[in-house]
């Protein structure tokens, strides 16, 4: 085909019926019926057409895209290592060496010797596409560790056991692993989770070393498909913990460590609604549960009774506890107040005794680091903010002292000063104040171009924090804003719910009433602003291009979740079922089926003007498939009224994350980049 034109992806008429309702879907054979597997010739076609299509447009950019390239790379440290860290008998930290997309983890003891390679992912990689590591876990005794690998993007894993001593890899293989790898039995014993046919892990298992995968015993299933199970070890490392959860409620069961195969001790059984997380200290459980307020609260039990729950930390709406850490002589809990990280040390002794770690500056991201040991007398922390530089800081926890140990480097120069970042708060249509962090250069003229970032969903937050790539927009006289909408827990766990179910059209409402918001500051204009968001931020994108177009100037969205009635509607998709508790079930519940296709992207794709639109995937996606984007460009092409561009791009070898390496990551951000400034405009001087 000519690459003057755009590909057309045939109509072929399908439809469904559900409620009453039937919905019409002319691109549904995008859907490979073999799927995980995609083979189809036709659909194969389609996207090998739609990716020439993309490198004939981008081809004129190349220039751009090249230029912006170097210049992130140029921002990134290339032989760099991380601050190590104590672990038993060793120091630890990894190491990236000069050109290197991968890392090499490294150990020194402790008591004297040479440094030891205990993994290459360099090597690992090598004459892959893609690469991803899993999990990675020493032996208690040192001497073993286990890693898994994904080398294609469908997130699932294969773990493997070496000597690390002598580099001898041993027999066991375990495929198909979606979890971490935890050592137990004196380590004898590995325990994982297999990601089951729907990509849903389900299960926690139980492999002896030596022995054949078909003597692995399964230590729990989880019969509700709407729910994931996921293991751990408590800080003292005495429990292996396996908690089961889906978006809304949670179970918890403890095991011995060193008795895997014993009965487990049901920690409370389920309440729908009730999401709880535990770990231990002697014969105490402390819980971490929103029974009794939506921001949690902090209890105890006794290890014999673990159902009698006494608060130790009141739920209040002020504080969000989003966490809690464990250790000998001092625990500590991680919240927000008012959306900003708050992180605090507090003693078993005395409840009432709790100090507060301070920050310099009025809005950051801090937490808790790689603290390993159960034994410590300060802590690692993790700091930065929109202008500062990510800084790796001890804590001296009885001198109350901070110290610096690393900032990163960046090797083309920075100076904060040139930078200054404000903490906005714009109210949205109901009055609802919506919290806005915003970076720019100081010099920066008002009213030029801006770019939105939003994601509202699943109580994720955004934290402010600090990115070498995004200079190279905020240097071409962009600022940068995150919208801090509901659907993200960022200010508890109200904003959550109040972007969830019924209410989830806040958060689409959110991000288009702060970009209106910013104009009227006198940030930036109309037709100025780039928007980007992946995943269920990708929806975002695809409900706000539907509301108000002529607000965009260029979208990006990444593996983009915008069939949403489609996908909810159909249960044999990985996500599916344990989704229900984030969208509504529209199988079910008609309210849910007629709210969902009232903001569906793809349903919602109209005769009218659209903004440029960059859209990608990945293959090998497990989380949003690549037919939804794919489907979702076929109608906008075939519906809008405009002449701007519509691109979409499939990594044919990936998944969710797009390319693996620390590099090959950053070409796809120069490619974004390079299509806001050419659909904006923006002229290179």
């Amino acid at each position: 085909m000519s690459l003057t034109t755009p590909p057309k992806a045939a109509k072929k008429p399908h439809s469904v019926t559900h409620h009453g309702i039937t919905v019409t879907d002319d691109y549904a054979w995008l859907r490979d019926p073999g799927y995980p597997e995609v083979k189809d010739a036709e659909v194969l076609a389609h996207l090998a057409a739609e990716n020439a299509w993309f490198e004939s447009r981008m081809d004129g950019q190349q220039g751009r895209i090249d230029a912006l390239f170097k210049e992130m790379r140029a921002r990134i440290k290339e032989a760099d290592k991380s601050v190590p860290q104590k672990d038993g008998d060793f120091l630890y930290w990894i190491e990236f060496e000069e050109g290197a997309e991968y890392k090499k983890w490294w150990r020194k003891p402790i008591a004297g010797g040479p440094d030891e390679l205990i993994l290459d992912e360099v090597a690992l990689a090598e004459g892959k596409n893609y690469f991803r590591l899993g999990a990675i876990a020493v032996s208690n005794d040192g001497k073993l560790l286990a890693w898994s690998v994904d080398d294609n993007g469908s997130e699932r894993f294969t773990a493997r056991v070496k000597v690390i001593a002598t580099g001898e890899v041993l027999p066991d293989e375990i495929p198909g692993t979606l979890s971490s790898l935890i050592w137990v039995a004196q380590d004898k014993g590995l325990v994982y989770s297999l990601a089951n046919e729907q990509w849903r892990t389900d299960n926690a298992r139980l492999h002896w070393l030596g022995q054949p995968l078909s003597s692995d015993v399964e230590l729990y299933h989880e019969d509700d498909e709407g729910f994931r199970v996921g293991c751990s070890l408590s800080a003292n490392e005495q429990w292996l913990i396996i908690g089961t959860s889906d978006h809304e409620t949670s179970e918890v069961r403890l095991v011995p460590a060193a008795d895997p195969l014993a009965a487990p001790l049901l920690v409370k059984p389920r309440q729908p609604g009730v999401e709880y997380d535990a770990d231990l200290h002697g014969d105490t459980l402390f819980i971490h549960a929103n029974d009794t307020h939506e921001n949690f609260r902090l209890a105890t039990a006794p290890l014999s009774d673990p159902g009698n729950w006494t608060t130790l930390i009141e739920g209040t709406d002020e504080f969000y506890l989003t966490g809690f850490d464990l250790f000998r002589d001092f625990y500590v809990t991680e919240g927000r107040v008012r959306g900003l990280d708050r992180i605090e040390v507090r003693y078993y002794d005395d409840p009432a005794r709790v100090e507060s770690i301070v920050f310099p500056e009025a809005s950051f991201s801090a937490g808790l680091g790689d603290n390993p040991e159960w034994a410590v007398t300060t802590l690692r922390l993790s700091y930065e903010s929109m202008v500062s530089p990510a800084s790796v800081l001890d804590y001296d926890v009885a001198a109350q002292t901070l110290t610096t140990l690393k900032v990163q480097e960046i090797p083309s120069g920075y100076n904060a000063a040139l930078y200054a970042t404000e903490r906005l708060e714009i109210a949205a249509r109901d009055g609802t104040r919506v919290p806005v962090s915003v970076v720019y250069r100081k010099d920066r003229k008002p009213g030029g171009p801006l770019h939105l970032y939003g994601y509202g969903a699943y109580g994720i937050s955004i934290d402010p924090g600090f990115s070498t790539t995004r200079l190279s927009l905020v240097d071409r006289g962009f600022a940068y804003a995150i919208a801090h909408i509901r659907g993200g827990d960022d200010l508890g766990r109200a904003w959550y719910k109040a972007g969830k179910l019924e209410r989830r059209t806040n958060t689409f409402n959110d991000f288009v009433d702060v970009a209106k918001g910013l104009i009227e500051r006198g940030f930036t204009q109309a037709g100025k602003i780039s928007i980007s968001g992946g995943s269920a931020g990708g929806e975002l994108m695809g409900v706000v291009a539907n509301m108000d177009p002529g607000l965009w100037g260029a979208i990006a969205a990444h593996v983009p979740f915008v069939d949403v009635l489609n996908t909810m509607l159909d249960a044999s998709l990985p996500l599916t079922p344990g989704e229900f508790p984030e969208w509504g079930n529209p199988i079910e519940d008609k309210a849910a089926f007629d709210l969902i296709r009232s903001y569906s992207p793809y349903d919602q794709v109209k005769a009218q003007d659209y903004p440029p639109i960059l859209a990608t995937a990945g293959l090998n996606d497990p989380r949003v498939t690549y037919w939804e984007p794919a489907k979702w460009i076929a109608r906008l092409r075939a519906t809008k009224t405009d002449a701007n561009i519509m691109l979409f791009k499939t990594n044919m070898g990936a998944g969710h994350g797009g390319k693996s390496g620390r590099f090959e990551s950053l070409r796809e951000d120069a490619e974004e980049f390079a299509f806001f400034l050419w659909q904006l405009g923006m002229v290179e001087k």
